[in-house]
């Protein structure tokens, strides 16, 4: 694919101290693209759900199990709290983290939300190669994943910008992401600004 070297180079710039924040469905891609991002962009790559687990000193398995989904919740939005106060980094969000409005807020006012859209078959497809998601442990996990993604969608729909999520080559999501950020969030912000006419150019007064 075409070098995308400089136009990541003109987004990093733009973005300064700003994260770019993943969000969407399990399954969508938001770990991989958003490492293969972060190296692009040469910034960290920081994964919410890893965080949670540090912070807890269990796995999110474990403490979906011994202590509830509710709790959870609340330890992901202090944790993503603070790591949107990070500066520049990517950061992958579990599924259910933009459900929160306080954290949907907290995105909003510090960085940009990328929405990795996958359709059903596609999340499906990738999410039954490991038995890790406490939310698909029901006799039927693919009703279930249809459940959340109609619940969901509306909030991940609120991101700044949307890319498809398929099976294609991660830099090729990537490139999408880049271009995206350019025409919408860092429009403008990208390019330095335009020079100043000198003195000496201008045209003389009548």
């Amino acid at each position: 694919m075409a070098d995308n070297s400089a136009l990541a180079r003109s987004v990093r710039r733009a973005l300064g101290d700003r994260p770019i924040v993943m969000v969407g469905m399990m399954g969508c891609g938001k770990s991989a693209v958003g490492r293969r991002l972060a190296q692009v962009l040469e910034v960290k790559f920081v994964d919410a759900d890893e965080e949670i687990e540090k912070a807890a000193g269990m796995s999110i398995n474990d403490i979906f199990a011994q202590l509830g989904e509710t709790h959870f919740r609340d330890g992901e939005r202090r944790v993503i709290a603070r790591l949107v106060a990070g500066g520049a980094q990517v950061l992958s969000t579990g599924g259910g983290a933009f459900m929160s409005e306080d954290t949907r807020k907290r995105v909003a006012a510090a960085g940009i939300s990328i929405w990795l859209r996958a359709e059903l078959h596609v999340l499906m497809k990738r999410v039954m190669r490991r038995d890790n998601r406490p939310l698909l442990k029901t006799p039927n996990p693919e009703a279930r994943m249809r459940e959340l993604l109609e619940i969901r969608t509306p909030f991940y729909a609120q991101a700044d910008i949307i890319v498809e999520s398929r099976d294609v080559a991660h830099d090729v999501i990537v490139a999408e992401i880049l271009t995206r950020l350019v025409a919408g969030p860092l429009a403008g912000a990208s390019q330095p600004p335009a020079a100043q006419p000198s003195q000496t150019n201008r045209s003389r007064a009548p």
